[in-house]
């Protein structure tokens, strides 16, 4: 058997999230890894599980989602799964790169981080095909400085249990965060996305989401620099701020070159 890693890109607007969602063994909705799955069940004629380096909630957004499977075909160059997939998928799915790894690779496992953009537009208005992909915050002049004071203290082992969703089931709320930074991006049109950017061993539910309209918030409401801090310091989600919409965010980059944390 063969195993295959893909470098995978979708638009999560029409999608229950990432992960299969089965039920009296048929899929309950809509998900990226069930079109996936079903499009390598055409290929190989039989059933075939794909492993994800991780979970994407409803609505949100892949540039490069990173999952493995293992093959039993001999004469396919592993390139080649690009164009057969992309054959039999959705268009708000694209493989983009598919490479044969060892048989001991797992996506999930062997990844060391994983990089999230978050996209926030300030405009009066943002263009109708770039809405799906932004939030949209009116009446608000980012201070990229401020920000960034606030970003500080988001960096190495922190407990961030003031950013844990009361949904999710982790054994532990600690992370390794690499970084976190906000910075000015032009887009397509000649206007200008600010993006919240953050690299960690892994995220808690929602974890991403909460820290974005956290940090904006406190921003805007110009808060004092070392409200962060205390928020962390106080290990409870009620003293963070709102929970960002998922339309703004994208799995951006996993990476496997890196120091290998706990999960």
């Amino acid at each position: 058997m063969r195993n295959i890693l893909l470098k995978i890109s979708y638009d999560g607007t029409d999608f229950c999230g990432w992960q299969r969602q089965d039920k009296h063994g048929k899929e309950a909705e809509r998900t990226v890894q069930g079109e996936i799955e079903k499009a390598l069940e055409k290929i190989h004629k039989a059933p075939t599980i794909l492993y994800g380096s991780g979970r994407t909630d409803s609505g949100v957004h892949a540039y490069a989602q990173a999952a493995n499977f293992f093959s039993p075909i001999e004469s396919i160059p592993a390139g080649n799964y690009v164009r057969a997939l992309n054959a039999f998928l959705p268009q708000d799915v694209r493989i983009l790169e598919a490479v044969e790894k060892p048989e001991d690779f797992n996506a999930r496992f062997s990844a060391t981080s994983r990089v999230y953009h978050y996209f926030i537009s300030t405009a009066e208005a943002v263009p109708a095909n770039l809405s799906r992909y932004v939030w949209h915050v009116k009446n608000y002049q980012p201070d990229l400085e401020r920000l960034n004071h606030f970003c500080q203290c988001l960096k190495g082992e922190i407990d961030c249990a003031s950013f844990a969703s009361s949904g999710d089931d982790s054994v532990s709320t600690s992370r390794y965060i690499d970084g976190a930074k906000f910075f000015l991006q032009k887009d397509m049109w000649g206007g200008e996305l600010l993006v919240f950017e953050i690299e960690a061993n892994a995220f808690l539910w929602k974890m991403v989401r909460t820290l974005t309209g956290t940090l904006v918030n406190l921003d805007r409401d110009k808060k004092p620099l070392d409200s962060m801090e205390k928020i962390l310091a106080a290990k409870n989600r009620v003293s963070a701020g709102v929970t960002a919409p998922p339309t703004g965010l994208f799995l951006y980059e996993i990476k496997f070159d890196g120091i290998r944390r706990h999960v």
